[in-house]
């Protein structure tokens, strides 16, 4: 980015880490993907129990390989090596980790959590379950309001993400939203976190970088 699409962007997250605090969330930011990095390991305790939910983001900065150099217990069940139980199994285990984490579909500038699932474990662990969860996203998951938010997950985080599960779906061929009635549909549930969730502890990493879907 230039120096005027830095301050533009600038000024979009600061908005934004304003209004997610003012919704309760602990809500902080980080230039770089480095940077995001050592922030969440510094919000990991060293005996953790760490779920990780369905997100590119969370593998783009290297969290996972991080998390298993220090240690970790890792809930995560996105290797091809398990059966279809071992991922239900999995899925359990991230409700109630000490840490869980994850990205957001969509953040708006006013604070708010918007995520569309096709299973519904990762919004449920999201909400209520874990101690502690960090959600992280890049600056092209903001957005200005529910509206356009909203549009961001139909047209395009869903849309991606069906290709890349290579899902029999309308708009992993169209890439834009349909109604559809797929068996294959990802769009199953959608969540609009407006405020932090009263029993759970939530941080709001947003990173400088375009990262995700």
């Amino acid at each position: 980015m230039n120096e005027v699409q830095q301050w533009h962007t600038a000024k979009r997250v600061e908005r934004t880490v304003n209004a997610l605090k003012e919704n309760g969330f602990e809500a902080v930011y980080a230039s770089t993907r480095t940077d995001a990095l050592q922030e969440v390991l510094n919000r990991v305790p060293t005996d953790a129990l760490v779920g990780v939910g369905g997100s590119i983001t969370v593998r783009e900065l290297g969290l996972i390989d991080a998390l298993n150099q220090r240690g970790h217990q890792v809930a995560e069940h996105w290797s091809s090596d398990l059966s279809p139980d071992e991922r239900m199994a999995i899925r359990r285990q991230q409700l109630t980790s000490d840490v869980f984490l994850t990205s957001s579909n969509a953040i708006t500038e006013s604070g708010h959590l918007v995520n569309v699932d096709g299973a519904g474990n990762r919004v449920a662990a999201m909400i209520f379950g874990p101690k502690k969860v960090i959600v992280v996203a890049g600056v092209n998951k903001i957005v200005k309001n529910l509206e356009a938010a909203l549009d961001r997950v139909n047209n395009v985080a869903a849309p991606m993400n069906a290709k890349r599960l290579n899902r029999k779906t309308p708009c992993a061929v169209t890439g834009q939203c349909t109604d559809c009635r797929s068996p294959e549909r990802i769009c199953n549930v959608t969540t609009i976190i407006n405020r932090k969730p009263g029993r759970t502890d939530v941080t709001v990493l947003l990173v400088g970088e375009e990262l995700g879907y």
